[in-house]
């Protein structure tokens, strides 16, 4: 989803390099039987994004996950949900 994320963003003209956005993913498992089973995957984005690209950033957030092949195949078994720390800086920095 990262990849995706990174591709919706660099198509709205923001380019981040690596130490702007980063992601952690919590999978959460229920026991079926005596079985776990994953059920949920929770990824958080941290980003910085350059001043005056917050709506286009927002705009990458709300539809990547529909784009993503990988959440596109885990869709109908696992319920993937997402949040994100964004920060704002000066276009130079």
């Amino acid at each position: 989803m990262l990849g995706t994320l990174n591709g919706a963003l660099e198509v709205r003209g923001i380019s981040l390099t690596p130490d702007q956005i980063s992601a952690r993913a919590e999978g959460f498992n229920e026991m079926a039987g005596r079985l776990p089973v994953l059920k949920r995957i929770h990824v958080h984005y941290r980003l910085s994004i350059p001043e005056g690209s917050r709506a286009p950033t927002d705009r990458a957030l709300a539809s990547h996950v529909d784009k993503c092949p990988t959440a596109a195949s885990l869709r109908d078994a696992i319920d993937i949900t997402w949040s994100a720390d964004i920060v704002e800086h000066a276009a130079d920095a």
